[in-house]
């Protein structure tokens, strides 16, 4: 008896959640109408770009430390309660615990974008430049990524530079 309340319980919570899942591509961000929201940091979205017209809001900071009542109400302020939106991070590590407190927790109709930017960049895409100086204004050109691991790189204020490029012979 018991167990099957407790079943019915748990079917019913997981009835009432409004998280879905989607892989991360190209075309969704391109063609769906759904408004974005990024939760990585702004140290990511300086090293890696943005997607255009993404929302840019936090939810972890670089020390993982959250304040949730900050973030939700500045979600209120992009999206309805009701509204489906979608969220994403490098690679939806993140946004799968932020999409299960949203939807689960407050009700909001929420899509994980699974495999995140990572996902995105494997399949071509080609970032907007975020400044943080222009207070979340996007330029024009985007970010060059290289094919290279990441761990040939070295982030530059002016982006990535491969390490093949760096002359690392002293002089004598």
């Amino acid at each position: 008896m018991i167990k099957n309340l407790f079943g019915l319980l748990l079917l019913g919570v997981m009835l009432s959640a409004k998280v879905t899942s989607t892989p991360a591509t190209i075309a969704f961000v391109k063609e769906n109408k759904m408004k974005i929201i990024d939760i990585r940091t702004q140290g990511e979205w300086i090293q890696m770009g943005i997607i255009k017209d993404a929302y840019l809001l936090t939810f972890f900071d670089e020390q993982y430390n959250f304040n949730a009542p900050k973030f939700l109400k500045e979600l209120d302020k992009i999206v309805e309660k009701d509204e489906q939106f979608a969220i994403i991070c490098n690679t939806a590590s993140r946004t799968q615990q932020v999409s299960n407190f949203l939807g689960r927790k407050h009700d909001y109709n929420v899509v994980n974008l699974t495999g995140g930017m990572v996902k995105l960049f494997r399949e071509g895409f080609k970032p907007e430049f975020y400044d943080p100086s222009a207070n979340h204004e996007l330029k024009k050109e985007p970010t060059i990524f290289s094919s290279e691991p990441v761990a040939s790189r070295l982030m530059t204020p002016l982006g990535f530079i491969s390490t093949r490029e760096i002359n690392t012979t002293r002089p004598d």
